[in-house]
């Protein structure tokens, strides 16, 4: 979404990394407005951006990407009385976030292709996961996202039942990604399993891992556990605006929650699902008193689940 070139450079020519950073700095700097100050007029135009998202964008730590952000570059401009896409035109086209994603939440299902996966499972000691029958059936799922400050992704805290289908069941294989290929979050084992082997696909930001049990379960036993996937920050890795799980087999119940630090709770959030077999949902949720909202999908799969925000 670049709007022209920018120091010089040629038709096409990509802007410089620092461009966007140095002149919505010196922008801010010659306006008088404080970071605050700015925050709340770009509030008072129903376009909500954290302080410390502004920040980072005139520091350089980060861009402005996803469509919302790129529109509060817009308004930033009338604010900060610069000419119209002086500021736009110093960024780069978003990033590319897999050849199938699409640009918004939940169009999308995000699928982990053989090509991907292959490699990370022989070194994992599972070779044969994507063809053999799984005798761990999920029954249940929760999962905790919290949005940090700067509107990135904190952390994910799963909890998950499983019932067994075959006796001796020892491990469950985790595969995981955030959408961004720069940033993998450090697995944790919260309650009653361990992280066994573990590998990263760096360039497609996939986790691999197997979660160990604490104890084997027999053919129609229960076992619960719970781990964590925590990112680096501040900055937080962008999520998007969205938190989904992809289904490959029917789960009986999904329980999501995103919760929002005060300096980034959205204006509006809705449910999405996509079964493979059925029409698309979307609805609309209301925050509730902790700057939270869930979701839950019963008897739900295979397909996306989703919650996104503006």
């Amino acid at each position: 979404m670049a709007g022209g070139a920018a120091n010089g450079a040629g038709p096409g020519a990509a802007p410089d990394r620092t461009a966007f950073a140095s002149a919505l700095r010196a922008a801010i700097a010659t306006s008088g407005l404080s970071l605050d100050r700015i925050q709340a007029r770009l509030r008072a135009r129903g376009t909500a951006v954290s302080v410390t998202a502004l920040s980072y964008w005139q520091s350089g730590k980060r861009r402005p990407e996803r469509p919302g952000s790129l529109s509060a570059v817009r308004v930033l401009e009338e604010i900060l009385g610069v000419p119209a896409g002086s500021l736009l035109g110093l960024l780069p086209p978003p990033r590319p976030r897999g050849g199938a994603r699409r640009d918004r939440a939940g169009e999308e299902p995000l699928t982990f292709d053989r090509e991907t996966l292959q490699p990370l499972l022989d070194r994992v000691g599972a070779p044969n996961a994507l063809n053999r029958q799984n005798q761990l059936k999920l029954v249940g799922l929760h999962d905790l996202c919290e949005i940090a400050e700067d509107g990135g992704q904190r952390s994910v805290t799963a909890r998950a039942v499983f019932q067994a289908g075959a006796d001796g069941q020892d491990r469950w294989l985790l595969v995981y990604t955030q959408g961004d290929a720069a940033a993998v979050p450090e697995l944790h084992a919260v309650r009653n399993c361990r992280v066994g082997r573990a590998e990263v696909d760096e360039t497609q930001g996939v986790l691999v891992a197997e979660l160990l049990f604490e104890r084997t379960v027999d053919r129609g036993d229960t076992q619960l556990i719970e781990y964590s996937l925590t990112n680096a920050g501040p900055p937080y890795p962008e999520c998007r605006n969205t938190h989904y799980r992809e289904f490959r087999r029917p789960v009986r119940e999904y329980l999501l929650e995103v919760r929002f630090a005060p300096e980034a709770v959205p204006t509006r959030c809705w449910q999405y699902g996509r079964p493979n077999d059925g029409p698309p949902s979307r609805r609309r949720l209301e925050l509730d008193g902790g700057n939270g909202v869930h979701a839950v999908a019963l008897d739900f799969g295979p397909g996306i689940y989703g919650i996104e925000w503006e």
